[in-house]
């Protein structure tokens, strides 16, 4: 486990298309979770123990969301050769536990996180209603693996933020977690 943070936001990078199965078995493309005021998409997967300390909240934060008109959908690019903990049978476990109010999405071939410049777990991307970048920082602050403060987490403040405005925070703290597992 390698800890990696993202990079700084690329302000206005569009969003790029994918068309990935979900956990639901349906196939699921960018315009079916583009929001009417911004989209959330979330690069996870079932293992990372910075994922798990945050899943409740990004839970919480994406069902909030909605009432802005902020969809959002996660996606898991792992290699479940070298993690089978993130295989897709899992992703299905893994999303029915914590309630998953989102599509989650198996990206088998990695192309899609290579894409979007996804670099870690959890990774946000959070887009205008122009499917312009607007955030890509952290959800909230960390102590030991356990989140610091019970408040609105930073990733909510951001997101609302971009639903009333189009445009996200200029200054904003970059998220944590384990490397994409990429296969070899």
């Amino acid at each position: 486990m390698a800890l990696t943070k993202t990079p700084i936001c690329d302000f206005g990078k569009k969003a790029e298309n994918f068309k990935l199965n979900s956990t639901d078995n349906k196939i699921i493309s960018l315009d079916d979770v583009k929001g009417k005021n911004g989209t959330l998409i979330m690069f996870i997967c079932n293992h990372c123990p910075y994922v798990k300390a945050v899943i409740k909240d990004i839970v919480q934060d994406c069902k909030k969301l909605e009432a802005f008109g902020i969809k959002s959908a996660a996606i898991c690019s792992n290699d479940v050769k070298n993690y089978p903990e993130d295989s897709f049978d899992n992703m299905i476990k893994f999303s029915q536990d914590h309630n998953f109010n989102f599509p989650y999405l198996f990206d088998e071939t990695q192309e899609i996180a290579k894409n979007y410049g996804a670099v870690c777990t959890p990774d946000f991307f959070g887009y205008n209603n122009n499917l312009g970048l607007q955030y890509r920082g952290r959800i909230k602050e960390l102590k030991d693996l356990k989140p610091v403060s019970n408040g609105d987490s930073d990733l909510y403040k951001a997101m609302k933020q971009v639903a009333e405005t189009t445009n996200g925070p200029k200054n904003q703290i970059p998220s944590m977690g384990c490397n994409i597992k990429w296969k070899n």
